[in-house]
């Protein structure tokens, strides 16, 4: 037999709070909270469809010196209220949450998770999944939020020296481009997806007949690009859209006539391109 409302709340009230108890260690945690928890998500597309997947969250909020511990429930409580539906507009709305029930200055969420997109093939337009690992990072302190979309972006890419030096042929491989955008402004994460691609000696596809292997074959060939050019070609895109306020370009192309992979990377913080306002 269920004992009545106010009997369980009374009995939850009698018991101790731990955590909310005195530290006299004086030592303040810059973060404390829950790493890898799964959840089910719908993340809305450029289709205006919404995909269901799973994501996993990190959670941490900073814990002053005088507290003992933080409320760890309150994470798990925040992403139930959501009832599944995440947007960049609600992920925004979960760091506030997060920060004013745990009584902290500062937040920190990333969601992970496989994002997918249809693609036709280049020539005979038949259509398959691509997935693509996102990462959605809100961090929140007092008043100032910032939001950065992470991409991991699979794609070709041909070496122009191989093509330069070999009297036939030249080496290609499949490469991966990282990028960490700190957005000002909304964008799709197919956006991101498709400025990568466009960089690249070809894109990728997850299905193909034979008229458009014959295609993306020869785009690659045609379109060589060492990873230092997919870097700087991508963040030259970057610095050219103002939606974008800082950024990290990553290439790693996993070589086809190496053991090793190539490696290139890009960082930058166009703020700091502002000129600064100085008094008169």
């Amino acid at each position: 037999m269920s004992q009545p409302k106010d009997v369980i709340e009374s009995k939850i009230n009698n018991i101790p709070d731990v955590q909310n108890s005195a530290d006299t260690r004086k030592i303040a945690i810059d973060k404390v909270g829950i790493k890898d928890i799964r959840h089910p998500v719908r993340v809305k597309d450029r289709t205006e469809a919404e995909q269901s997947t799973i994501a996993n969250f990190n959670m941490y909020v900073n814990l002053p010196h005088n507290f003992k511990g933080t409320h760890m429930s309150r994470f798990v409580e925040i992403l139930n209220l959501h009832e599944r539906e995440i947007s960049v507009t609600s992920f925004k709305e979960m760091l506030g949450e997060m920060t004013s029930r745990l009584e902290a200055e500062s937040g920190h969420i990333e969601m992970n998770f496989t994002y997918f997109v249809n693609k036709a093939a280049p020539v005979s337009g038949v259509e398959s999944l691509l997935d693509y690992d996102i990462t959605l990072i809100g961090e929140v302190n007092k008043d100032d939020i910032k939001m950065n979309v992470k991409a991991v972006v699979p794609v070709t890419s041909l070496c122009p020296c191989s093509k330069k030096i070999s009297a036939y042929g030249a080496h290609n491989q499949r490469s991966h481009v990282t990028v960490n955008v700190e957005l000002d402004g909304f964008m799709w994460i197919e956006e991101l997806i498709d400025i990568v691609e466009s960089e690249a000696s070809c894109e990728l596809y997850g299905l193909l007949k034979r008229p458009d292997e014959k295609y993306v074959t020869e785009k690659a060939y045609d379109n060589p690009k060492f990873v230092e050019d997919m870097v700087r070609d991508v963040a030259q895109r970057f610095n050219n859209d103002d939606r974008i306020t800082a950024y990290t370009v990553e290439s790693e192309n996993f070589e086809s006539i190496h053991n090793h992979s190539a490696y290139a990377l890009i960082q930058h913080d166009k703020k700091k391109d502002q000129p600064s306002k100085k008094p008169h």
